[in-house]
């Protein structure tokens, strides 16, 4: 008889959730960020030697924890955009739209550089692949990191979080070129320009739209009485938004922001005040639980074991890189009121876009053989991790010291 979720299933997720809380704590006890402790518990969990760690590690991966883990990054990024607005998005795009290409352009330049160098060997679609994924920003590592420091709503915060967005909508637009080359030689005109389109178009109107549309779903969900119905009604917008961002072919963390982005007292007045207060209250404990579980399955992606010489070479090269690239940003930044340094700092961490990335090329076979031999595939989700380990407290130092 088939049961649903297996007690495997159940007692992965507690572990994971209680490995996380537990993690956090000692990092904050140290004066650094929650979420560092929780990708550190992560990677104890995914390394302990002892018999059931590959069973352990095995249930992680399944689709339910999986689903969970995903569910708190999304509905994060819900979070960290109920506490900005469209107006001050807007008033930060064009500096914003300067420093996510730079994060595009810099380290996929050096990324590509460092892989040619030390690898050559290699097909340039591996070298490409590799500076594709060195371009990817992690919205929700730093959106966390901001969000502890109390610091949303600065200059700073939305210049990063408004660069992040972008950058993730360059960087798939990035990985479908580099997909597009490494199986067929060169790229798809017709698919880049398609894909290019489509974030623009979703971007754009979901702001345009959503605005409008949700001024007259909150009119009617006043109207009913069930408990909680307006948080229910606007996580169910996040999802929605979401769900289409996915289906459009980009990622759906940038629809869960923008349906945050959407929210504001203007869009709640049949609400009351308070209206925004209700939501950002309802979605608070939903996150506590399952956006640890994301940081901590990330965490576990990251094997200690099997590194050489050459790999370790190669990691520390494209760790290198990586933090180059990104601390770049900052020269994209005008206005003498903002720190230059803590947006490049902000833009480092790669997390699960990284992470997402480096799957792709791994998954690409050409003429037989895998593109990403094992030991670059090491070294990429090393460098991806090393830049979501260290980058969050480096980035709260920062904010430390401006405070």
């Amino acid at each position: 008889m088939d049961h649903g979720v297996t007690a495997a299933t159940w007692l992965t997720l507690a572990t994971m959730i209680l490995a996380a809380k537990l993690g956090g704590e000692g990092a904050l006890r140290l004066g650094q960020p929650a979420v560092l402790g929780e990708l550190l518990a992560g990677v104890v969990l995914g390394s302990l030697p002892f018999a059931a760690v590959d069973a352990f590690n095995h249930e992680a991966q399944g689709t339910a924890i999986a689903f969970a883990a995903e569910l708190g990054v999304m509905l994060l990024l819900f979070q960290v955009g109920l506490e900005s607005s469209v107006r001050q998005m807007v008033n930060v795009a064009p500096r914003a739209g300067v420093v996510a290409l730079l994060g595009v352009v810099a380290p996929t330049i050096l990324g590509y550089g460092t892989s040619r160098a030390l690898l050559p060997a290699a097909p340039s679609s591996l070298h490409l692949f590799v500076g594709a994924t060195l371009c990817a920003t992690s919205v929700g590592v730093t959106a966390s990191v901001l969000k502890d420091a109390g610091v949303l709503g600065a200059s700073e915060a939305n210049i990063i979080l408004g660069a992040a967005v972008i950058d993730d909508v360059l960087g798939l637009i990035m990985l479908a070129v580099v997909s597009a080359i490494a199986v067929s030689g060169a790229p798809d005109v017709a698919m880049i320009a398609r894909i290019s389109g489509v974030a623009v178009a979703f971007v754009v109107g979901s702001l345009a739209v959503g605005l409008w549309v949700m001024r007259g779903v909150s009119h009617v969900a006043a109207r009913l009485r069930a408990p909680h119905v307006l948080g229910a009604v606007s996580i169910a917008f996040c999802l929605v938004l979401a769900g289409v961002s996915d289906q459009s072919g980009l990622a759906a963390i940038v629809g869960a922001y923008v349906a945050g982005l959407l929210l504001d007292d203007v869009r709640l007045k049949p609400f009351g005040s308070g209206g925004l207060k209700q939501v950002e209250e309802f979605a608070a404990p939903i996150v506590a639980v399952f956006a640890p579980v994301f940081f901590v399955r990330t965490g576990m992606n990251v094997k200690l074991t099997g590194f050489n010489g050459s790999t370790i070479l190669l990691t520390l090269a494209l760790v290198v890189a990586a933090f180059v690239g990104k601390l770049a940003c900052g020269l994209g930044v005008r206005g003498a009121k903002v720190d230059r340094l803590t947006v490049g700092f902000g833009m480092v961490p790669r997390g699960e876009v990284g992470l997402i990335f480096a799957d792709a090329g791994q998954k690409l076979v050409i003429g037989g053989e895998p593109l990403f031999p094992p030991g670059v595939y090491a070294s990429l989700v090393a460098a991806v991790f090393v830049t979501t380990v260290v980058a969050p407290p480096a980035l709260a130092a920062r904010l430390g010291r401006l405070k």
